[in-house]
């Protein structure tokens, strides 16, 4: 990667993905870009780059009537660079962090994390760009012929619907060809499901999703070899991430259950199906099957904690990840129960690492705070819809209660930062505090300040 690449590899990303908004923001300024043939503000160009770049999905301006086919496969790209971009670099930052530990420490690693090997730089960029585009060709095979088939679309219209939102789902951008999302099909499963499939790949993460492909594999070749562990990192992302997904999909369909606006006119079924599915959008996708606006605040409040936590690492989900929530809920249970060191499934965890994690969440909650303040002073929403826009931007979900066109353009730009912040802060942060760990050739006298 180069001297400067080995030294800085977070400043390397950053600046990627700036340069790819940079980009992408000046294609989508050319009048050939929008369906008037007129050219785009700098504004709204800039927001929809950084939208899709970051995989995100919050929109100003209606994605299906404003943007021309240009304009439409500009923002197609950005999504599949952004979201190849994060799945690839994210996992290379963890071998340029493990390559930099020492030789004990690079073993243990290796046999705690068989997914993604030491020197697997080539394989890693071959996995995640064929898992990707896999992953993406069944989804949109399905969608398409499900538009061509239910909905009456011509061939060429249909299979062009099926790949962008296929695209969209699985890389969790939440882009979608509908002004109101996937509200037209709230009681179509052949529609729903696929969405729901693609977005949870994408979003557990590319060492999570290639580790049971290669047991999966293993089992295929021979039936009799022995079994391995799973990995701790796949099975807290895992675990956790099906635990929040049963809790977010039971608050949200008992929150809404009776609302008129939102599932109380449907039936059984749909009810649960919609109840489900947006209890799992928020974990980022940003697709919404029912209107967000008229949802309930405790359902918008379950939203904003389920859209700051994401999705899994190395993935196209955003957040703080399930392994930083996870980890912080062991080093609460350790210190309830007084315990000196943290275990988590049989396995030790070292102090840098609760560091770290404690780090990115209270950096999180700061950005997620300071910017809610600043939009408030600039409008006159209310808090809650407020906090869930900014919630939406920073864990680039793309959830929106409708409110995000009519904002002002200094609101607009900060949504902007969020979402540039949002998507790479995390990522950029941990393998920045990981590279700098160092020892210290001395300490001071242990001193206990009152806590509570």
């Amino acid at each position: 990667m180069g001297l400067l690449g080995a030294r800085h590899p977070a400043r390397l990303v950053a600046a990627g993905f700036a340069l790819a908004v940079v980009v992408g923001t000046a294609v989508l300024m050319l009048p050939i870009a929008t369906e008037s043939g007129e050219s785009t503000s700098a504004v709204t160009a800039l927001f929809t780059a950084t939208s899709a770049v970051c995989v995100t999905g919050l929109v100003v301006v209606d994605t299906g009537s404003h943007w021309s086919m240009f304009g439409e496969l500009t923002i197609l790209t950005l999504i599949q660079v952004g979201g190849l971009g994060i799945m690839t670099l994210a996992s290379m930052l963890g071998l340029i962090v493990a390559r930099r530990m020492g030789l004990r420490m690079q073993l243990v690693a290796q046999a705690e994390t068989r997914s993604v090997q030491l020197g697997d730089s080539r394989r890693v960029v071959i996995g995640v760009i064929v898992l990707s585009l896999a992953v993406e060709a069944v989804i949109a095979a399905i969608l398409s012929t499900r538009f061509i088939v239910g909905y009456d679309e011509n061939v060429g219209r249909g299979i062009y619907l099926g790949i962008f939102h296929a695209i969209s789902a699985y890389n969790n951008a939440g882009f979608s060809l509908y002004a109101d999302s996937l509200m037209p099909f709230a009681s179509d499963l052949w529609i729903l499901v696929p969405i729901v499939v693609g977005f949870v790949i994408g979003g557990l993460g590319f060492p999570v999703v290639f580790e049971a492909y290669r047991r999966l594999l293993r089992r295929l070749r021979s039936a009799t070899a022995p079994a391995r562990g799973w990995s701790l990192h796949t099975k807290i992302t895992v675990i956790t991430y099906a635990i929040l997904a049963v809790a977010g999909a039971v608050a949200i369909t008992a929150a809404e259950w009776s609302n008129p606006a939102t599932l109380g006119p449907m039936g059984l079924v749909d009810k649960v199906t919609n109840g489900v599915f947006q209890g799992m959008s928020p974990r980022t996708v940003g697709f919404n099957s029912i209107d967000i606006g008229a949802m309930h605040p405790s359902s918008l409040l379950v939203t904003d904690m389920l859209m700051f936590i994401g999705g899994g690492s190395a993935g196209t989900a955003g957040g703080i990840k399930v392994t930083t929530f996870a980890l912080l809920a062991f080093v609460v249970i350790a210190e309830i129960r007084g315990e000196p060191t943290v275990h988590v499934m049989g396995r030790n965890l070292a102090p840098t690492v609760q560091r770290q994690a404690i780090t990115v969440v209270l950096l999180g909650v700061g950005a997620v705070v300071a910017s809610t303040l600043a939009i408030m002073f600039m409008t006159e929403y209310r808090l809650e819809t407020v906090l869930f826009e900014v919630v939406s931007a920073f864990a680039t979900v793309g959830l929106s209660t409708g409110i995000t066109a009519d904002l002002p353009a200094g609101a607009q730009l900060l949504l902007v930062l969020l979402m540039f912040v949002g998507r790479l802060g995390p990522i950029t942060l941990a393998t920045a505090l990981a590279l700098r760990e160092r020892g210290r050739r001395y300490e001071y006298p242990e001193e206990r300040p009152i806590v509570g």
